[in-house]
């Protein structure tokens, strides 16, 4: 969502569409986003205008680019006295089937492919403070993510530039070990022949 009116632009086909969405709205099948983060802010605050708490249930990432194309978002549970965790009697945990399924269609367009609106719990509106709170630990998990992603992708560079000194290194020896041992196959020869003159 780029205003604060709710308005989202996306694109489809090389045209532009501005589809206003109301502050009030639920997610729904076909709902197009520019991106996952405005897919994920705008159920984030679907969630906490309707009383529960979101997480990540699954994620698919591209095997191509290693991108994330697909993302699982659903309801924690929330019990009537605001816990966290539902217990069932016998002490499993119990999850609630409310969810959105968000997909990549394309760079830039991101669509609700699945929504299961009915939670099996009680729902409760949070407060102000504890919506910024998890606002802020959304905003540094996202920061930790990205810091690991180039964390990875300096290792892998890394570890491809090892990996070709090594094989350098042990080119050089090979090359080294022939010609110490042509030197030492003439020296043998050289030795040979001074016996032969004696």
């Amino acid at each position: 969502m780029d205003d604060q009116d709710g308005t989202t632009y996306t694109s489809e086909g090389g045209e532009t569409n501005i589809i206003e969405v109301s502050t009030n709205q639920e997610p729904y099948e076909g709902m197009l986003f520019e991106s996952e983060d405005a897919a994920r802010v705008f159920y984030d605050d679907y969630a906490s205008r309707v009383g529960f708490l979101t997480r990540v249930l699954s994620s698919r990432k591209s095997e191509r680019d290693g991108s994330i194309i697909s993302r699982g978002l659903g309801c924690r549970g929330v019990s009537d006295n605001g816990r966290k965790v539902m217990q069932k009697e016998y002490g499993q945990r119990e999850f609630c089937t409310a969810m959105v399924l968000l997909r990549q269609e394309k760079p830039g367009s991101w669509v609700v492919k699945k929504f299961l609106k009915d939670h099996n719990h009680p729902l409760v509106v949070q407060s102000q403070k504890s919506r910024r709170t998890l606002d802020e630990k959304d905003k540094k998990i996202q920061e930790l993510t990205a810091q690991l992603r180039v964390k990875k992708r300096l290792s892998a560079a890394y570890r491809e530039q090892l990996l070709a000194f090594m094989k350098d290194v042990e080119d050089h020896n090979n090359h080294l070990s022939i010609k110490v041992q042509s030197v030492f196959d003439n020296l043998k020869v050289l030795e040979a022949k001074t016996v032969g003159f004696t």
